[in-house]
C-alpha cells in the first residue's frame, strides 16, 4: 500500500500543528472585527468617500462590494477602505467595487 511516499515525523507535526492554529487564528479574526468602533458618517474619511449607512443606488451596497472583509450577513463589517473601523452592510461609498 505504501506508494514510495512517507511523511517524516517532523513533516507531521508541523502539519498538525498548524491544523490545530486554524481554529483560534479564525476566532481570534473575528473575536478582533466585533471590537472595532462603527465607521462614523462624519468622520473625515467617510466623508471623502461619501460613505452613507443606508444605500440609495440600486444593487449596490457594502454587501456587494469587493471591498468588504468578515463573516457574510453581519449588519456591520470591516472595509479596507476604512482600515480599523466597521461599515454598514447596507451602506455604500464612491469607493464601491462590484463583486466579481
Amino acid at each position: 500500500m505504501n506508494s514510495g511516499r512517507s511523511l517524516s515525523r517532523r513533516t507531521l507535526l508541523k502539519i498538525l500543528g498548524a491544523s490545530a492554529a486554524l481554529p483560534a487564528t479564525l476566532h481570534y479574526r473575528q473575536s478582533r472585527a466585533a471590537e472595532l468602533p462603527k465607521l462614523d458618517v462624519k468622520d473625515p474619511a467617510a466623508i471623502q468617500q461619501a460613505y452613507v449607512e443606508k444605500s440609495t443606488v440600486a444593487g449596490a451596497t457594502c454587501e456587494n462590494c469587493l471591498q468588504l472583509q468578515g463573516s457574510a450577513g453581519a449588519r456591520y463589517r470591516p472595509c479596507s477602505l476604512f482600515p480599523g473601523k466597521l461599515v454598514a452592510s447596507d451602506g455604500w461609498c464612491k469607493g464601491w467595487t462590484p463583486e466579481i
